[in-house]
């Protein structure tokens, strides 16, 4: 299997996210974000790993972008630190940190590569949390006043746009489960990030659709099938919840559905909290593609000691079947039936995987990461992207996660999901054979 088969037209990308990649925490006048503040406090995070270093993509950029298009990628997808264009979330901007997104943007244009922005990927300034973050009232009016000043600083040379970054990751595991910054717990937070998320991808897409012309309009969504453990009716039911949670609940109202609710009382009571029904239209967007983020499938319980959903997980490891070093499964077929599923939403235009990856225990010897399996794993995957593309699903780009390792959030640095091996002491870049393999795959 080669490119090829895609059509000539099929995007080919990396991806990668400020707080993960760039360090220069605090250089060039950039504010503080959640997650410098959450690995400073928390104890939460592997290791005690903070983001304040990363790969030094803010000083290494070039370099960076430059493997991206040896590689043979035509997209490099990266993400814009609201902290380092506005050090308080609001007010002034920073004029350094403006310009350095220019250099990245114009880099990558001067190598052929297009640039892929993502307005926001979880790095929220630590000055709006102090105000209440997600949470707060005043979230639209600091978002929209933040997408604004960037569709008018950089859409003329930048056409391709994501709004948000897996919002049920953000809001579920920062506040509700306070796994991630900014580490806050409960139902009062988490309902209204959910609303304020909700308006905010829709408002977003329609302040890009004003600004820029000719923009190319999406959002990403983080994804699973979600099977029943077995065919008892409280499994089957679990299962359901999750999945409103997990794929139905930000996708749906940007279609003009509303919020999935389904006999599930947790559902019933953020549509009377958010009064939903007078924001269905606030709440939907045309969008022009939507992302898939899918990584793997989740086999669901009944669980009765789980507060609200009553249902956890049972594990690949559990189970006893194929899984990366995170220990989630491995299972391509349920990648093709997730993209199937999206696809089948009405409304739904186009489609990009705009991530997709895996992280494995990678070792180096003699100067050389043999890694085969993830080399395994991308080709299984997209023997199935292309089966669906084949099938008639209009699939445009797959994104892979990631260029290189980086901070990956709550695991530190120890997840090892690079095309390109970091020595995070020296910052020395490594090209995996997984990175040689995806040249060849790209170039043949």
């Amino acid at each position: 299997m080669s490119a090829h088969l895609f059509g000539n037209n099929f995007l080919w990308g990396v991806a990668i996210a400020a707080a993960q990649n760039e360090g220069a925490y605090n250089v060039d006048g950039r504010g503080l974000s959640i997650w410098d503040v959450f690995a400073k406090r928390s104890g939460k995070i592997k290791n005690n790993a903070t983001p304040y270093e990363a790969c030094h993509f803010y000083y290494r950029y070039k370099e960076d972008i430059a493997l991206t298009k040896a590689l043979g990628f035509n997209v490099f997808r990266f993400s814009l630190s609201w902290s380092r264009i506005f050090p308080n979330g609001t007010g002034k901007s920073n004029k350094e940190g403006v310009l350095f997104y220019h250099t990245v943007i114009d880099e990558c244009l001067s190598l052929g590569l297009i640039p892929f922005v993502t307005l926001y990927h979880w790095d929220l300034p630590h000055e709006l949390q102090k105000e209440g973050g997600w949470a707060s009232v005043q979230m639209q009016k600091w978002f929209n006043h933040y997408v604004s000043f960037c569709a008018k600083e950089y859409g003329a040379k930048v056409k391709d746009w994501i709004i948000l970054n897996e919002p049920m990751g953000f809001v579920s595991l920062g506040y509700m489960l306070g796994k991630h910054a900014p580490g806050k717990t409960g139902i009062d937070n988490f309902f209204p990030a959910i609303h304020n998320a909700v308006l905010a991808q829709a408002e977003g897409g329609r302040i890009i659709r004003k600004l820029v012309s000719n923009a190319n309009i999406g959002t990403t969504f983080s994804c699973s099938e979600v099977v029943p453990f077995s065919s008892k009716p409280e499994d089957v039911k679990a299962a359901s919840r999750i999945d409103i949670l997990l794929n139905r609940l930000f996708i749906e109202p940007a279609l003009g559905m509303n919020y999935p609710y389904d006999d599930f009382p947790l559902m019933d009571k953020l549509y009377m909290h958010s009064k939903a029904w007078k924001f269905t239209q606030q709440m939907k967007f045309d969008f022009d593609f939507i992302g898939i983020q899918n990584y793997f499938p989740l086999v669901i319980k009944y669980n009765s000691l789980i507060p609200y959903i009553q249902a956890s997980e049972v594990t690949a490891p559990a189970r006893k079947v194929a899984h990366t070093a995170m220990k989630w499964e491995i299972n391509p077929e349920s990648f093709y039936r997730i993209i199937k599923r999206f696809w089948n939403y009405e409304g739904v235009h186009n489609i990009i995987v705009t991530e997709n990856g895996a992280a494995f225990k990678d070792e180096l010897a003699k100067g050389v990461i043999n890694d085969t399996a993830r080399i395994n794993y991308f080709k299984a995957y997209l023997k199935q992207l292309l089966k669906a593309k084949q099938e008639g699903v209009n699939i445009n780009g797959y994104f892979v996660w990631t260029l290189m390792d980086n901070f990956e959030w709550a695991g530190g640095y120890a997840p090892k999901f690079g095309l390109v091996h970091v020595n995070f002491k020296t910052q020395q870049r490594i090209i995996k054979n997984s990175g040689y393999w995806w040249r060849s795959f790209l170039v043949k």
